[in-house]
């Protein structure tokens, strides 16, 4: 395990122990500095505190100017990887999620929610990490990110209104009397999905075309890379900062969200991989769609939850568990992945 978490970049490497940092200066900030909730609220507008909802759109930008959008053209030509990575992330993941978060946290609906959340959203940055760790096939890779990234622009809102709203009011479950309508979740999606998308598109079409590919992969990316992890551990400490005391009382709700959470990322892994070694596939196109499905945005998971539900809200909470879980469980799978590469060509 230390020969592949060296391989990773600084701040990828340390991902849980910043987490956990931020985690512990929110509970200490909301513990001995009863100021913060007052200033933040003069910084709001409505239920939308200003500097978090820039921060969330800023913390999305860095993984979609990532994307090559211009590998989707090539990705086309291999139909078998689009119709397995499409059943794999948009109909086994969230249906696999929902059944998990149900059984897992019946009586916790606003966790069962933010834990539907996270299912929905599909990764388009680590797991180019994983994957290149895993020594997965990088051109396919890169196009299952692109179309994952317009998949998650035309699918998220439906789906998030599917398994969030209409299902659990057909099944009876305490999650129905959530009150979010399919235009709140498609609104939400717009601005926090939206609006950095269409940065990072154009970012890389103009940039590119101006200083050429190399400059913006090795240069421009790089340099604002580290955009996604400071937004991200400043919305964290504001967050806890916001509900500290309900941390402190309630540590074991931590490892109920943990436990479905750290099963999904094995059956996704698992069910992709076999899937795909059925199918015919080589072991790096198994290991990139095995990844890629096992993998989440947590990101865009995280600024749904707060957008649509609260900073303060267990929705919230439960997303940002998420990347606390995944990635020391991801570390694990691509090891299994690596494993299973020596004994597929043998």
């Amino acid at each position: 395990m230390s020969n592949l978490t060296q391989r990773l970049s600084f701040l990828d490497r340390y991902l849980t122990a910043w987490i956990c940092g931020a985690i512990a200066l929110g509970v200490l900030l909301g513990r001995f500095v009863p100021q913060v909730p007052m200033v933040l609220g003069r910084m709001s507008v409505g239920d939308t505190i200003v500097p978090i909802a820039v921060g969330l759109i800023v913390m999305m930008y860095p993984p979609l100017a990532k994307v090559r959008y211009e590998e989707l053209g090539r990705l086309l030509r291999q139909p078998r990887l689009v119709a397995l990575s499409v059943l794999q992330n948009w109909v086994l993941g969230p249906a696999l999620m929902f059944g998990l978060a149900v059984v897992f946290l019946p009586d916790h609906p606003d966790y069962m929610v933010g834990l539907i959340i996270v299912g929905l959203a599909r990764c388009i940055a680590m797991v180019l990490v994983w994957n290149e760790l895993a020594s997965g096939d990088r051109e396919a890779c890169a196009g299952l990110v692109a179309a994952n990234s317009l998949f998650q622009i035309v699918c998220f809102a439906p789906l998030a209104w599917l398994y969030v709203e209409w299902l659990p009011l057909q099944l009876g479950l305490p999650a129905s009397s959530i009150d979010i309508s399919m235009g709140d979740i498609a609104g939400t999606t717009a601005v926090y999905l939206g609006i950095p998308f269409l940065a990072g598109f154009l970012s890389r079409y103009v940039l590119v075309r101006l200083k050429g590919r190399e400059w913006y992969e090795t240069r421009f990316t790089p340099r604002i890379s580290p955009l996604t992890l400071v937004a991200l551990l400043l919305t964290i400490v504001v967050m806890f900062a916001l509900q500290g005391d309900r941390i402190v009382s309630a540590p074991v709700d931590v490892l109920r969200i943990a436990a479905p959470l750290c099963l999904y990322f094995g059956l996704m892994y698992a069910i992709s991989m076999w899937s795909a070694k059925a199918s015919g596939a080589s072991y790096a196109q198994s290991a990139t769609l095995s990844l890629t499905a096992a993998s989440n945005n947590f990101e865009l998971a995280i600024a749904v939850a707060i957008a649509s539900f609260g900073i303060t809200s267990g929705q919230a909470f439960a997303a940002v568990v998420g990347p606390l879980v995944e990635v020391p469980v991801l570390l694990v799978l691509v090891r299994i992945a690596l494993a299973a590469r020596q004994r597929w060509t043998s």
